[in-house]
């Protein structure tokens, strides 16, 4: 699915990923994944796009900061400085005030009401992810949490969320979010052993199991495939300890 204008309030619009080697994290990615890259100045870091189809599908930039990775998902707003002042009221707080990213948009990085981080981003010259929904590129963003029902205030009061309860597995606390449109953006799952509250990225390829392969032989790990209600899933783990999930759906 091909995107080309800038998302409703709420969508996941956006992802990236701050590496300490960013020549290792874009050798470890296209292997996994078989993207191509286009890179940025370096004054900005290095930072470079992921393409699909020659379309941007994630970010990815070299930091020193001493932080862990992890893949940060931008949520989409046509107000950044709007939905900042929303997130406050609802219980969150800032980590990065807004700022203009050149011509390509207005970002802000915050902490919800159970401290997972998330962004988000109002477009310009850049929308976000040019490709969705297909192998190869994002699929879905879901919150895990200890504490859902924060998380789901939260959400809803933030971004006019509706929350549906996933019936089709009711031993687990799985809430679907959905824009005032009916359609469904995310989830929050209610984890109580997690040990922190994150977003989780989920990649749609083709094959789980070779793109499992693909990521160990690549120097990443897993906990290994399995059979889900909705695909075939794994956890990955990258070189620099980031998390993300691959999914190969069922054929229609």
């Amino acid at each position: 699915m091909d995107v080309d204008t800038n998302q409703p309030l709420g969508t996941p619009t956006w992802i990236e990923l701050a590496v300490p080697d960013l020549h290792a994290g874009l050798e470890f990615y296209r292997a996994v994944f078989g993207w191509s890259v286009r890179s940025g100045p370096e004054e900005y870091g290095g930072y470079t796009h992921f393409l699909l189809r020659d379309r941007p599908v994630a970010g990815i930039f070299q930091t020193a900061e001493p932080q862990p990775s992890a893949w940060t998902v931008s949520l989409a707003t046509p107000d950044v400085d709007e939905t900042v002042l929303r997130a406050r009221q609802a219980g969150g707080t800032v980590v990065e005030e807004p700022v203009d990213v050149m011509a390509h948009g207005r970002a802000a990085q915050l902490r919800d009401a159970v401290d997972a981080r998330f962004a988000l981003w109002q477009g310009r010259d850049h929308v976000g992810c040019q490709v969705v929904n297909e192998p190869g590129s994002l699929v879905r963003n879901d919150l895990v949490t200890p504490t859902p029902e924060p998380a789901r205030k939260f959400y809803a009061a933030v971004f006019d969320f509706t929350l549906d309860r996933n019936e089709d597995m009711p031993d687990i606390d799985f809430t679907f979010l959905r824009r005032p449109d009916g359609h469904e953006v995310g989830g929050i799952m209610g984890a109580p052993g997690a040990a922190a509250s994150a977003w989780n990225t989920t990649f749609e390829v083709a094959g789980t199991d070779d793109v499992v392969q693909r990521a160990v032989d690549a120097g990443g790990s897993s906990t290994g495939v399995e059979e889900f209600r909705y695909g075939r899933m794994a956890t990955i783990t990258d070189p620099f300890g980031a998390e993300f999930s691959v999914i190969t759906r069922p054929a229609e």
